[in-house]
């Protein structure tokens, strides 16, 4: 299962850096969106489930790595997202290498820690810590979507053949963070809280017995 996992989350990665997405659609905020969502919200998960044991956090990690994993993620996705760094990435080859090696780097710490085998605080930090990075991601997704004029570019882009304009390219991008990436955080906030609440029921139980 882990080697299948792993696989597919490289698979994932090479598809969105081989691809269309950050050569001949790269001018595209929706392309753009996608790369980034597929790389933290699908890839990342998937390679830190994929990872040998020597290589994922243990049960001696600081309980506060999983949030100051989010904080760094949140850092990343709103940086990247500031027109200035966007527009360098689009230009710039170098900019674009560096963009998407901090979206996995991110997206690997958080999903690593916030998955981490542990303690039950381990479990509860990470719940907090996807919860948050959820929130955020619904924020900035809802600010890009309901965005009264657009912040990337001002002329048409075409990306899976289909020509946007910078407002239509722009409140897209906004909707697909708030659809995979939101919702996936949301996801995996919620498998770790049914854990805690799978592992409490247990315990209770075997306390009543």
């Amino acid at each position: 299962m882990r080697r299948l996992a792993l696989a597919a989350g490289t698979a994932v990665l090479a598809m969105v850096w081989l691809g269309p997405f950050l050569t001949e659609w790269r001018a595209s905020f929706v392309s753009g969106m996608v790369a980034h969502m597929a790389v933290v919200a699908i890839a990342s998960p998937l390679i830190s489930v994929g990872l040998p044991d020597r290589l994922r956090p243990g049960p001696g990690m600081p309980a506060a790595l999983p949030v100051l994993a989010s904080l760094f993620e949140l850092l990343v996705v709103w940086g990247w997202h500031a027109p200035s760094l966007r527009a360098l990435a689009e230009t710039s080859p170098a900019i674009t290498v560096l963009e998407q090696a901090s979206f996995l780097a991110a997206g690997l710490l958080l999903w690593s820690t916030s998955f981490a085998r542990g303690e039950r605080i381990h479990a509860a930090a990470g719940a907090g810590a996807l919860l948050f990075t959820s929130i955020h991601m619904t924020l900035l997704g809802a600010l890009l979507s309901l965005s009264l004029r657009p912040l990337y570019g001002a002329g048409e882009v075409t990306c899976f053949g289909i020509v946007l304009d910078a407002g239509q390219d722009q409140q897209l991008g906004g909707v697909i963070m708030l659809a995979i990436g939101a919702m996936v955080y949301l996801a995996g906030c919620l498998s770790l809280a049914g854990r805690l609440l799978a592992d409490n029921g247990g315990r209770i139980h075997s306390q009543g017995t």
